[in-house]
C-alpha cells in the first residue's frame, strides 16, 4: 500500500477533555478524605506504570495475559463466527491492539473484516497502531477514537455488524454498580447482529490468585507504590514510596483481589496541588484496586441483568480465564 492510501485509510477523531485535570484532583480529595481511603486504579498507568504492568504481563505468576492470548490464537475463528462474522471490531482500551491482531486475522480469512476502531487515551499510540495495521491489513479501514471510553463511550461509532472487544480483564476492576452501569450503556449501544466480547479471569484457587498478585520480583509491588509517585508529580505530593506496603489478598465472600498500600508508620502526607494534608496512621490500609473473578453462570446473570444475552463462552486449556460473548 502507498503512504497515500494508507492515509486515506486512517481517520482519528479526538475527544480528550479539557477537564481531566480537574476531575483528577476531585476524584482523588475524594479518595484520600473517604473512609477507608481509596485511590482509582487508572491512575496506575503513566509511562512508568504502564512499563511495570507490561513486565507483570509476562511474569510466571501472572497468568491471565497469557491465558487470554491462548484464548485468542487458538480459538479467534470460533469466535468470529460466533459473532456471526462481524464487519467492524470495536476494542476498548485498544492500545498496541497486539492481542487483537488474532481477531482482525480471523476476520480476514473469514472475509469479513472492514474496519477497526481503537479506543483509547493515547493519541500517540492510537496513529502508531493504526498506520501499523493498515499496511499489515490491505483494504482495512482505521477509525481511531481517542477519548476516555468510561466517559465517552457513546461517541462509538454506529452500524451493524460490530464486535466490541473489552480485554485484559478491565471488567473486573469495576465495583458491581459501576459494572452494572457500564454494561448497560453497551447494551444500549449494540444493534441486532452487534456482540461484546469480555475478557474475565475465573474463580480458582485463592494461593494462586494471590501470588499472581504478589510475585516473587516485587514488580507488582512497584507498580502498586507507582500510583503515588503519579500523585507526588502531578497533585505537588510528598509521599515516601518507602513508607508504604504492597498488600494483595483474595476476598472470598467478593470473590476478588483486593489490592492495596498500608502505611509503616504513622505519617503525614501534603498535596500541595489540592491544599491537602492526610494523615495515615501505622497499619492504615488504602485500597488501590479491585480485580473481581467470575463463574460462568455469574457472569451470564451479570449479563441479564444489564439487558444483554450471553451466547459464547471460549476459554484457554487450563480453564483459568474466559472470553465470552453477548448481544441484545
Amino acid at each position: 500500500m502507498n503512504p497515500g492510501a494508507a492515509t486515506e485509510a486512517i481517520e482519528i477523531e479526538v475527544h480528550l477533555r479539557a477537564d481531566g485535570g480537574i476531575r483528577m484532583e476531585r476524584e482523588v480529595r475524594l479518595g484520600l478524605t473517604a473512609k477507608p481511603k481509596e485511590l482509582a486504579p487508572k491512575y496506575f498507568y503513566d509511562e512508568r506504570g504502564s512499563q511495570l504492568f507490561e513486565q507483570i504481563t509476562e511474569l510466571a505468576e501472572y497468568y491471565p495475559t497469557r491465558a487470554e492470548r491462548e484464548i485468542l490464537t487458538e480459538r479467534s475463528a470460533e469466535i468470529v463466527a460466533a459473532a456471526g462474522e462481524p464487519r467492524t471490531l470495536v476494542e476498548l482500551g485498544s492500545g498496541s491492539a497486539a492481542k487483537t491482531r488474532h481477531l482482525l486475522s480471523a476476520m480476514r480469512d473469514a472475509g469479513c473484516l472492514a474496519t477497526y476502531v481503537p479506543v483509547d487515551i493515547s493519541e500517540q499510540i492510537t496513529r502508531e497502531t493504526a498506520e501499523s495495521l493498515v499496511e499489515e491489513y490491505p483494504g482495512l479501514a482505521v477509525r481511531g477514537l481517542v477519548c476516555d471510553f468510561e466517559h465517552d463511550l457513546e461517541r462509538i461509532p454506529s452500524g451493524g455488524g460490530r464486535l466490541v472487544a473489552f480485554l485484559g480483564g478491565t471488567i473486573g476492576n469495576l465495583y458491581p454498580d459501576a459494572r452494572r452501569d457500564f454494561l448497560s450503556r453497551v447494551a444500549a449501544l449494540l444493534e441486532p447482529g452487534d456482540h461484546i466480547l469480555l475478557g474475565t479471569d475465573l474463580v480458582k484457587e485463592s494461593g494462586r490468585l494471590e501470588a499472581a498478585y504478589n510475585d516473587s520480583r516485587g514488580v507488582t509491588a512497584e507498580f502498586n507504590k507507582n500510583v503515588l509517585a503519579v500523585l507526588n508529580r502531578e497533585l505537588g505530593g510528598d509521599f515516601d514510596l518507602d513508607g508504604f506496603e504492597h498488600v494483595a489478598r483474595y476476598d472470598r465472600d467478593a470473590d476478588r483481589m483486593d489490592i492495596r498500600l498500608c502505611s509503616l508508620l504513622d505519617q503525614t502526607v501534603r498535596l500541595d496541588g489540592l491544599d491537602l494534608t492526610v494523615r495515615f496512621a501505622a497499619g492504615e490500609e488504602m485500597r488501590t484496586e479491585i480485580s473481581a473473578k467470575f463463574t460462568r453462570e455469574r457472569l451470564d446473570d451479570i449479563y441479564r441483568e444489564a439487558g444483554l444475552r450471553p451466547d459464547g463462552w471460549f476459554t484457554d486449556s487450563a480453564g483459568d480465564y474466559a472470553l465470552s460473548l453477548a448481544s441484545v
